[in-house]
Order: C-alpha cells, then structure tokens, then sequence
C-alpha cells in the first residue's frame, strides 16, 4: 500500500486533490481512497487531506500517520505544523515552491533522504498562468505523476476531465503536464548528480 499525506490551507483544493489523487489511482486500475481531516474549515486554516493507494482492497479508515509521500501546497506550512511526522526516509517529499529545501531551511533535516525523491514544483505559478487562478492542486497531481510511477500522467489527465469542463479543464491539464515535466527534469538531475 502507498500513502500519501497533502498538507495545505483552506480554499487551496487540498481535499479535492487527494479525490483526484484517488481517481487517478483508480482509474490506473488500483484501488483508492481519500478522505479529509478538517479543524475549523475557514480559508487559510491548516487542512490535511489523506489518499491510499493499493492493488487489493483497502480497509483501513484512519488517518495516515507513516506516509510514502507528503505533497505540502502551501510552503508556509513548514514552521507551522509538523508536515514530516511519520514521513519514511525513502518516502518522497513534493513541495509547491519556487525555493530550494537549503533556502527553506530544510538542508540539514532531508541530508539522509534520497535526492531524487525531494522535489519543488512552482505550482501555484503554474495554475496562475494556465488557469488564472494560484490554485496549485492539479499541477501538483502532475508532478506527483511524475513520481516512481504510481500513476500515469494519462490518469491525471482523465481524472482532470472527470472534475473540470471546459477551459478550465483544459487549463488544468496544461499545468499538470508542465508540472510533470519539470519533475521528470529534477529526477533526471537528481540521478546525474548521483552518478557523477
């Protein structure tokens, strides 16, 4: 089973990307689950929103608390809430933000992570110029396609059209493919650096 825990604020699409999240997986032939973990639901309150993925039926309902990946869209977050609890030392970190983790403070405590799994996609950026609107949820669904294949870029794109009509369908899935596209470049770095 994978788990993935999306860490954000209120109005920022964090519940409905973890549903996307989990019709993505589903529609990749997995079986999937989201659900929300909501404290007072104003916007700009903290929110947490759960997905799990898996190949048999999942049965488990509580929170997730050892997550694979963390997908955090709103980077003030990291001095706020405890964003990493639980997080695995091979689990994937996926942060909206145009900052390296060095200048977000972060160099010393993602030192024993795998570099090719700590990644920063400016998606809010990409949702402005794609969709007019610093919604960064979707973009960040196409990055997270881009992470160790759990699911195709091809599902996001589906999940995309069964959420979003119209241009703002068409919106979405050029920001998740350009987000998914700056992934698969920082792994391909990642590994390069690696090796060398």
């Amino acid at each position: 089973m994978f788990q993935v825990r999306i860490h954000g604020r209120g109005g920022q699409g964090v519940v409905t990307g973890a549903e996307m999240l989990s019709i993505a997986a589903f529609l990749g032939g997995k079986h999937a689950q989201a659900f929300p973990s909501f404290g007072s639901e104003r916007t700009g309150a903290p929110v947490v929103a759960f997905c799990r993925m898996d190949d048999r039926e999942i049965r488990l309902r509580e929170p997730i608390m050892q997550p694979d990946a963390i997908i955090i869209q709103d980077p003030t977050l990291l001095h706020q809430v405890d964003v990493f609890g639980g997080l695995k030392k091979d689990g994937y970190i996926l942060i909206n933000t145009t900052r390296s983790f060095e200048e977000m403070g972060l160099g010393e405590f993602v030192k024993g992570f795998r570099p090719e799994r700590l990644l920063i996609v400016p998606a809010s950026e990409l949702a402005m110029k794609h969709v007019g609107r610093p919604v960064p949820n979707v973009p960040l669904l196409g990055a997270f396609a881009a992470l160790g294949g759990l699911i195709s870029l091809d599902a996001v794109l589906k999940a995309i059209d069964q959420k979003f009509s119209g241009a703002v369908a068409k919106g979405n899935k050029a920001a998740a493919k350009e987000a998914y596209d700056i992934v698969m470049a920082q792994e391909e770095k990642a590994k390069e650096t690696e090796h060398a």
